[in-house]
């Protein structure tokens, strides 16, 4: 019997890259595989694929962005295999470039539409299901990227939004039985081919496969015990993220803004590098890197 042996799950962005190692790796730990994709050449080839190997999988074609079809995802699911166990939130969309060279927003709205609305409406329709049965886990995937990545501002962004997600949906959903996590995965994909020229730490970048038995993982009752946590796999290895919280604040006894502004020279002490290759905003113009 494999780990996810009577499970059904839905994977959106199935149909190649990371969302096809999800699918087909979570099919061969017994999983019926809902496999979704904008392509639906794509997405049904990877359902034979399942099928072919001993598996079972049907494929589901259409826009996680569309709040219907992301529902009919869901649906898929349950009048396929009669419940729904496991969602993958992997469908996305990257783009790399200066935020300020942005011309009419469509860039713009349509990584937020894929990225962040569709983990959102996907996983909308997949906690009902799982809130009325008591029982289920999601999976959402995000990115380094959201602590700051050059020339992935927007990207960013998207996934910093759904971090914010799983742990909200972590809260709302545990009473019910329901898990939600977030994996944060590198991988050599068509997607992270225009990153290696720009950042090194991309160079040695794990085939998909590698990637997988990581959501198989959380998915299964052998990570029960783990719920809101954003779990990084990269060449370097494994990680957790610590969730970003307030220190003890500073007592400001005068709001003016000269006590806000002396308030400040001790909190100065407390400024942070931020950005993926943590880029020390206190020495703007300097280009000095904190490694």
């Amino acid at each position: 019997m494999g780990m996810l042996a009577d499970r059904a799950i839905v994977v959106t962005g199935a149909g190649g890259g990371l969302g096809r190692a999800y699918a087909i790796a979570a099919a061969a730990e017994g999983a019926a595989v809902v496999v979704n994709d904008v392509d639906e050449g794509a997405a049904s080839a990877v359902a034979d694929q399942i099928a072919a190997d001993g598996g079972r999988a049907v494929a589901h074609a259409g826009s996680v962005a569309d709040w219907a079809a992301a529902g009919a995802a869901v649906d898929r699911c349950t009048q396929a295999f009669g419940r729904l166990d496991g969602l993958i939130n992997n469908a996305g969309i990257s783009h790399v470039g200066d935020p300020w060279r942005e011309e009419a927003g469509e860039r713009a709205r349509a990584i937020v539409e894929v990225n962040l609305l569709g983990t959102m409406y996907c996983g909308i329709h997949a906690l009902r299901a799982m809130v009325a049965q008591r029982s289920g886990a999601i999976l959402n995937v995000t990115s380094g990227a959201l602590l700051g990545l050059l020339e992935h501002s927007l990207y960013g962004a998207s996934k910093g939004g759904v971090v914010a997600l799983t742990w909200g949906w972590a809260v709302d959903a545990a009473p019910y039985g329901v898990r939600v996590n977030a994996i944060s995965p590198l991988a050599r994909t068509a997607m992270s081919e225009v990153w290696v020229n720009r950042d090194a730490a991309h160079m040695d970048e794990p085939p998909p496969e590698s990637v997988a038995p990581l959501a198989v993982f959380l998915l299964s009752d052998r990570a029960a015990d783990v719920n809101g946590q954003v779990v990084r796999l990269d060449a370097c290895g494994l990680s957790i993220m610590r969730p970003p919280a307030f220190p003890e604040p500073l007592p400001l006894a005068d709001r003016s803004l000269d006590g806000v502004a002396a308030a400040f020279g001790e909190l100065r002490r407390d400024l942070q590098p931020v950005g993926f290759s943590r880029l020390d905003l206190r020495d703007v113009g300097t280009g000095r890197v904190v490694r």
